[in-house]
């Protein structure tokens, strides 16, 4: 229960510092709504919906790494991360995580030498907390604002990269891709990843200056590049505490549910090519659906909130067209 709680409490922290820097960006931007409303009339309020508390789905990472094979990164907590890069040990283990397959980082490279260019000379400080999870982070990229991280679990096993930076290919951009061996599933979603991995995710995302909402990819051990789906509520209260004010919260969502479609149009248009290098192209198809879309939400009580479930429904119809029954995992 008090980790549980320690845990709830760090991630409201970090994420209202994610928040406060979308929001701000957007009132520099002019992110007022367009079309102001007449205040609704006064009635009861409902409570603020409480997240829940983030469950990840375990059996989704699939040979998990013997702790004995982790221990050695105690040693480097709080040591510069470019001291750990250069540990035998390390790069084994990136090696055995990092999907096999090209990656496209201004031209065609392998991940792990993407993520190399980002950590090698970084001298942020590796983080161990809780006594099990590591976060190597790497900021200041030699070119398109590239930055990157490893991520462990040592007690259970798992280990996630993550990179992000500004695609000129063609590609909905900026965007940030998570990639693992271990994971091989056809359809993603944040909240089967774990809850640290996420409060982590947030931090470096805030301290590297990173847009909380962004195109999110995974790069799986399948070789595939897939959604990794918003599916957090930005409006939703974390242990008590509201993350964000109406309509902020709100805007953000239908921002997230945005994005994710725009994503899913290009992974489909590239067959989920974990390089592709192919320009977006909005169809006729997307660009009418848009319009009934708005057509629709324009008229009801919650235009906004009409547009976020039908934007949702319409992606998981992209990314999810025929499912598939998923054998459990031993």
């Amino acid at each position: 229960m008090k980790r549980t709680w320690k845990i709830i409490v760090r991630f409201a922290g970090v994420f209202l510092l994610a928040v406060s820097i979308h929001v701000l960006r957007a009132a520099g931007q002019g992110g007022a709504p367009p079309h102001p409303a007449e205040p609704p009339p006064q009635e009861p309020q409902a409570e603020e919906p409480e997240a829940p508390v983030l469950e990840y789905d375990k059996a989704i990472f699939l040979n998990p790494i013997p702790r004995d094979q982790l221990a050695f990164l105690n040693q480097f907590a709080g040591a510069a991360t470019k001291d750990l890069v250069r540990d035998k040990q390390f790069r084994k283990l990136m090696r055995s995580v990092i999907p096999n397959c090209t990656f496209h980082y201004g031209w065609d490279m392998p991940p792990s030498d993407a993520l190399d260019l980002v950590l090698k000379g970084s001298p942020a400080p590796v983080r161990i907390h809780d006594g099990r999870y590591v976060m190597v982070p790497g900021r200041g990229g030699p070119y398109l604002g590239g930055r990157g991280f490893m991520w462990i679990d040592m007690q259970d096993g798992i280990a996630l990269g993550g990179f992000y930076f500004h695609p000129v290919n063609g590609e909905p951009t900026p965007t940030v891709n998570i990639f693992s061996k271990q994971v091989k599933e056809e359809f993603l979603q944040m909240s089967q990843l774990p809850p640290a991995f996420y409060q982590d995710l947030l931090q470096w995302s805030v301290e590297s200056r990173i847009p909380p909402v962004t195109p999110r990819y995974f790069i799986t051990g399948s070789n595939k590049k897939i959604l990794l789906e918003h599916d957090e509520d930005y409006c939703a209260a974390v242990g008590g505490i509201t993350v964000a004010p109406q309509p902020a919260c709100q805007q953000m969502n239908a921002d997230a549910a945005d994005i994710d479609l725009d994503a899913a149009y290009y992974l489909e248009q590239t067959h989920h090519a974990t390089n592709a290098t192919a320009y977006m192209i909005r169809g006729d198809d997307l660009v009418a659906w848009l319009q009934v879309r708005d057509n629709i939400c324009r008229v009801g009580p919650d235009p906004l909130g009409c547009r976020i479930r039908m934007t949702r429904q319409h992606t998981h119809g992209i990314i999810k067209p025929h499912p598939v029954p998923h054998p459990p995992h031993t």
